[in-house]
């Protein structure tokens, strides 16, 4: 079954991202996520800003864990992710249980999308090189599973290093909840068939990996490609678009809405309902 969802870009500027969830919910979207960026440099050396200005919403964005948890308060039925957590820039102990608590209090709702992060110096600033952000990620997301199926858990890798300890609560969802990776990099399908759950590509582009290339990394790592969901982030507007990614395997659709007010929020959020409606009738 194709799922539609949406994301934006939660900041002190824009509409409520707790109304806003609300809004998606009573209209029948089945999932909400929310972006990172713990800072921005002043260093906008960044290939992804050619000419050196950083949107505002960048600067501004909310801690995606506080914005989720009031969201999992207000509403009962709609999924709620991180699109994307960069786990390379978090502590392993602390962020299992910043997704445990999440899944817990959202009764089992949660995505757990994640990254290694784009921007060195952003990632460097956290203390990880960024030529190692990938594993190092690795590492921490083994960690956690660690943490979040062991009564007494314990990791010893070159990155994340800890003895048998405790740690509660534990996600409701089985294993931890499912890990969706952002990237669209090399390696991607291997990682994604060691550790990840689903993959979502920003606008669904392929880059250096595949489809075809992660159904090929499932059989390798002996999992079944058919368990992994291929999200489509920044969803097209264009109903041919999306039917055509239907048809490539892509199962669940999620929309950039505008960093803005409810003023132009809500008028997108229905013109994206109306686009939903045609393609399921």
């Amino acid at each position: 079954m194709v799922k539609f969802g949406a994301m934006i870009f939660a900041t002190d500027k824009c509409m409520s991202a707790v109304d806003l969830a609300v809004a998606l919910e009573e209209r029948g979207l089945d999932s909400f996520f929310v972006p990172e960026h713990t800072h921005i440099p002043n260093d906008t050396s960044s290939p992804f800003f050619p000419d050196g200005k950083v949107p505002e919403f960048y600067l501004r964005t909310f801690d995606p864990f506080v914005v989720l948890g009031q969201c999992a308060a207000v509403t009962k039925k709609i999924l709620l992710g991180t699109g994307i957590c960069l786990v390379s820039q978090r502590h392993p102990i602390t962020l299992a249980k910043e997704v445990a608590t999440i899944d817990r209090l959202s009764g089992g709702r949660f995505i757990f999308g994640i990254g290694a992060g784009w921007n060195k110096p952003e990632v460097e600033n956290h203390g990880a090189p960024f030529s190692k952000r990938w594993k190092i990620t690795r590492e921490r997301i083994l960690a956690m599973k660690e943490i979040w199926t062991k009564e007494e858990a314990e990791y010893h890798g070159e990155y994340v290093q800890f003895d048998k300890m405790w740690s509660y609560p534990k996600p409701i969802q089985e294993g931890g909840p499912p890990i969706w990776v952002g990237s669209n990099a090399k390696f991607v399908e291997e990682r994604i068939a060691e550790y990840g759950d689903g993959w979502i590509p920003i606008g669904g582009r392929e880059g250096g990996a595949s489809a075809e290339g992660l159904k090929q990394a499932c059989e390798a790592a002996g999992r079944n490609f058919n368990d992994i969901t291929l999200a489509y982030f920044f969803a097209p507007m264009e109903i041919q678009e999306i039917e055509k990614n239907i048809k490539l395997g892509f199962s669940h659709f999620i929309f950039n809405l505008p960093s803005e007010s409810e003023k132009t929020v809500l008028p997108t959020l229905d013109k994206i309902v109306n686009i939903i409606e045609k393609i399921k009738n």
